[in-house]
C-alpha cells in the first residue's frame, strides 16, 4: 500500500481563503538574508537547474517573470556558482522532468509538481526539506497551506514556487456580452447555451478553449466543475486513499458526462479545441474570435499584457465556471493553489556545500524578493506573504485579484495531488471522451484502475 499524506493534512483550510499578505504582516527580511554577502556561501562549482520559465513566457506572466528575475539577482550575488539552466516551455517540461525522474537523472535543483511528490519522494528521488523550510530566514511568514501538495508522510520535498493563482477563471468580453444580452457572465451553463446563438450568429465561438496537451481539460475545468457535482469530501477522500471514494461514483461520472456534453454535443467551444494550445486559443480571445476563454491566472498574465491599452483591456472581466443545472453540491467557486515547488534532488545531498548552495538558492526564489516583486508588480503572492497598495493598480488588476484572493471560495486542484500515472490516463481518456469517441462510464473505470494499480491494490 502506497503512503499517504498525513489524515491531519487534509483538515488544513482551502488555499484560496489566504490572501497574499498572509504569514503575520509586512515581509521584513531582506533578499539579501538568503544568500547573504556576495560569494558568501561555501560552495564553488555547478548547479544544473531546470524549470519552464522561458523569455516568453516571463512577457506575460508575473510569475515567470519574477522567477526569472531573481535567479539572475542570484546568480549574480554568487559569482562562483555557475547555474546551468535548461528552460522548457510547460508541456516539454513536464515530459522531460517525468523522462529523467524514471532514469534517476534529475538536475540539482528542479521544479516538482505536486502530483508527484509522494511517489518521488518514496523512490528517494527528492532531499526531505522539512529542517531546512523551518529553519529559513522566511519561515514566519510562510503560508504552510502551500506546502500541502509536497508534503508526505508529514515531511516537505519543495519549496512551494511561483504564484498561487487560479486554474480556472472564464475570462470575457464584458462589451459582447452585453451584447448578447448579459450585463455579467451567466452564472448557468443554460444561460451560456442561450447566448450561443447570438454568438454563432455573428461568427464568433461563445468559448475559447485549448486541450492539445491534454492536461488542460483536467486542470483548467473538470477540477473545477467535478466539484460541483462531488463536493469537497470527495477529492479529500481521493487523495488519502481511505476506500471512501472512486472515480467511479455516479457523482464523478456525472461531471464527465456534463464536461462531454458541453463540449460534444454543443458548439460553445472552438471546434478544435484537442487541436490548439491553451496559448492558441487564448490568441482567439485577444482577436476577439471568441467572446470568453477559460484558462489559468498564467493566460491571465499574458492577456493582460497584450490588451493594455486597448479598448479591451477595459472590457475584460472574471468570471467562475457556470453552473451545472444537476450539480448541487458546490456553487461560487474556483480552484487555485501553488502546483509546483522548488526540490532538491536527493543526491545533492552527497556534497554538503552543494547542497547548502542549493537550499539557498530554493529559499531565495520562493523567498521575500519574490513574493514582494510580484506582489508590487502584479498583485500576486507566493509562498511567503508581502504587503502592497492594491489601490495602486489599475481596475483590471484590482478585478482579478478580487476575483483570485477574495471573492470566491476555493478548491484543490487535481493534478496538485495523487499522482501522475492516474492523471495521464484521465487526461488522454478525456480528450477521447470529448470527442465522442469514449464514454465517460469507461474513463472513469480506466482512472479507478490506474487509481487502484497508484495504491498497489
Amino acid at each position: 500500500m502506497k503512503k499517504k499524506l498525513l489524515s491531519a493534512l487534509l483538515s488544513v483550510a482551502m488555499v484560496a481563503t489566504m490572501l497574499v499578505g498572509c504569514g503575520g504582516g509586512a515581509a521584513t527580511e531582506t533578499a539579501g538574508e538568503a544568500s547573504g554577502e556576495a560569494g558568501s556561501l561555501a560552495y564553488s562549482g555547478n548547479i544544473s537547474m531546470m524549470h519552464f520559465s522561458t523569455s516568453e513566457e516571463s512577457e506575460g506572466n508575473g510569475g515567470s517573470d519574477g522567477f526569472r528575475t531573481c535567479i539572475a539577482n542570484w546568480k549574480e550575488a554568487n559569482p562562483n556558482i555557475t547555474l546551468d539552466e535548461t528552460v522548457l516551455a510547460n508541456g516539454d517540461y513536464k515530459t522531460q522532468i517525468a523522462t529523467m525522474a524514471a532514469a534517476d537523472d534529475l538536475p540539482d535543483v528542479f521544479l516538482l509538481q505536486g502530483m508527484n511528490s509522494i511517489s518521488w519522494a518514496e523512490q528517494g528521488l527528492v532531499y526531505d526539506l522539512t529542517d531546512s523550510i523551518a529553519s529559513s530566514p522566511y519561515s514566519s511568514l510562510y503560508n504552510m497551506d502551500y506546502l500541502v501538495p509536497f508534503t508526505v508522510d508529514g515531511k516537505y520535498y519543495a519549496y512551494p514556487a511561483l504564484t498561487g493563482g487560479t486554474c480556472t477563471v472564464v475570462v470575457y468580453d464584458e462589451a459582447m456580452w452585453k451584447e448578447a444580452g448579459f450585463d455579467t457572465f451567466p452564472a448557468t451553463w443554460a444561460e451560456v447555451e442561450a447566448a450561443d446563438e447570438y454568438f454563432d450568429g455573428i461568427g464568433v465561438d461563445t468559448l475559447g478553449f485549448g486541450n492539445q496537451g491534454q492536461w488542460n481539460l483536467n486542470s483548467c475545468f473538470v477540477s473545477c466543475l467535478g466539484y460541483q457535482y462531488t463536493g469537497t469530501q470527495w477529492f479529500s477522500d481521493i487523495i488519502a486513499g481511505n476506500g471512501n471514494a472512486s472515480f467511479t461514483d455516479p457523482e464523478f461520472v456525472a461531471a464527465l458526462a456534463e464536461t462531454q456534453r458541453l463540449f460534444h454535443d454543443t458548439d460553445l467551444f472552438n471546434e478544435d479545441f484537442n487541436a490548439l494550445t491553451n496559448e492558441d486559443a487564448r490568441e482567439r480571445y485577444i482577436s476577439g474570435e471568441a467572446a470568453a476563454y477559460i484558462c489559468g491566472n498564467w493566460d491571465v498574465s499574458y492577456i493582460q499584457a497584450t490588451l493594455e491599452g486597448t479598448d479591451k483591456y477595459n472590457t475584460t472581466k472574471f468570471a467562475v465556471l457556470p453552473q451545472a443545472a444537476d450539480a448541487t453540491k458546490y456553487e461560487k467557486f474556483q480552484n487555485i493553489g501553488l502546483g509546483y515547488g522548488v526540490a532538491i534532488n536527493a543526491k545533492v545531498a552527497e556534497d554538503p556545500d552543494k547542497l547548502a548552495a542549493c537550499i539557498d538558492l530554493a529559499q531565495y526564489l520562493t523567498g521575500t524578493e519574490f513574493s514582494n516583486y510580484v506582489g508590487e508588480k502584479y498583485a500576486l503572492g507566493g509562498f511567503c506573504g508581502s504587503d502592497f497598495d492594491l489601490s495602486a493598480f489599475d481596475q483590471f488588476t484590482q478585478d482579478f485579484y478580487n476575483f483570485s484572493y477574495v471573492d470566491n471560495k476555493g478548491c484543490e486542484i487535481y493534478d496538485s495531488y495523487v499522482d501522475g500515472s492516474v492523471w495521464s490516463v484521465l487526461n488522454t481518456e478525456m480528450q477521447e471522451m470529448v470527442n465522442g469517441d469514449k464514454d465517460p462510464a469507461t474513463v472513469a473505470a480506466d482512472t479507478q484502475a490506474a487509481y487502484d494499480a497508484y495504491l498497489g491494490k
